[in-house]
């Protein structure tokens, strides 16, 4: 028998989002850390919040998975413990803080966003950018988040695709730099250039000397958008989460340039949430191109087919597509300049 479950399911789905929400802004997992166990009577003194409060924000958090009871409290788990606790290396909470402070709010008003096919997280007629007016904190939280999922994406995508065969690796928008520092400590004889804005490169100079690996990781300032061309001397050119950005004619553009970078038989990786070709699902990249809708002036999500499409006509041949499943890709089309 059918019933509105599955209904009830998507309309209360922002409980859960904002119970993590709420227990991230009051450190909930942070006084946690090590294991600790906290009672109902302890969360109301250290959150400074009444005694219902503190006894419902317990049970829901363990509800999610994100506590669970040790004798009369409760503890973090696994993963509260290694993603929400601050100062962990791939701490989650800037992507909770991020969609809390940056994108909930505009997405009560996304019918507005469907009829005028225009952004609500900034003002194109009166800013240059997505980030023209964020300020240093909101930024930071933004490319924390994006460098902790992107750690476990580039560890998927190092799983799917062999890099073994190359030795120098351009990132295009390679952020704080999470993929080439995960691929090149899987592949030791890979080297890596991020082409990012140079901001930015600075951001990513910091993580890859933390990571020891300032002797194969190197950067370049630029915009793949403005500039006339990337980067050569690069045998693989990678674009991760980058393409759901734009619209198909900026993407046709950032692909001819790649073709332009890349050597004979070189290779290009397209790492996203695709749509399947029927655009149907899965919700991941569905959902993530209606985000779009709320933060860019012309990005969605787009299917392996239609990037097939674009790179064949961009001259590359071999197209393949290869599925996995990571935090910010479920796979990668590949291709190679003949």
């Amino acid at each position: 028998m059918i019933t509105p479950t599955p209904l009830m399911g998507i309309v209360t789905g922002y409980w859960a989002f904002k119970t993590l929400a709420a227990a991230v802004e009051l450190d909930l997992f942070g006084r946690l850390a090590g294991q600790r166990v906290i009672t109902r009577q302890q969360a109301e003194k250290e959150l400074g919040i009444p005694e219902r409060p503190a006894d419902l924000l317990l049970a829901a958090c363990a509800s999610l998975g994100l506590l669970e009871r040790s004798g009369d409290g409760y503890r973090n788990t696994e993963l509260a413990e290694r993603f929400l606790v601050p100062g962990q290396p791939h701490y989650f909470g800037g992507q909770v803080r991020y969609c809390d402070e940056r994108t909930y709010l505009p997405w009560h008003r996304i019918t507005e966003a469907l009829r005028s096919d225009k952004p609500l997280t900034w003002d194109p007629a009166s800013q240059d950018s997505l980030f023209s007016d964020v300020d240093e904190g909101m930024l930071t939280l933004f490319w924390e988040a994006m460098y902790s999922t992107s750690s476990f994406t580039a560890r998927a995508l190092g799983e799917a695709y062999d890099f073994g065969a190359h030795r120098r690796l351009l990132d295009v928008g390679g952020g704080a730099g999470a993929f080439p520092i995960e691929l090149c400590r899987r592949y030791p004889q890979l080297r890596a250039t991020i082409f990012d804005l140079p901001h930015v490169g600075a951001l990513a100079e910091a993580k890859i000397s933390a990571a020891g690996l300032a002797d194969r990781i190197g950067t370049a300032g630029g915009n793949f958008l403005t500039d006339p061309a990337l980067p050569d001397g690069h045998d693989v050119i990678l674009l991760s989460m980058i393409l759901h950005d734009w619209d198909e004619a900026q993407n046709r553009s950032i692909l001819a340039k790649c073709h332009a970078a890349l050597p004979s038989g070189g290779a290009i990786v397209i790492s996203e949430l695709l749509l399947n070709d029927e655009r149907t699902g899965p919700a991941s990249a569905a959902l993530m191109g209606l985000n779009m809708l709320v933060e860019t002036e012309g990005g969605r999500n787009y299917s392996g087919a239609e990037y097939g499409a674009w790179l064949t006509d961009a001259g590359f041949t071999d197209v393949r597509t290869i599925a996995f499943d990571a935090p910010g890709a479920n796979g990668a089309v590949v291709a190679r300049r003949p």
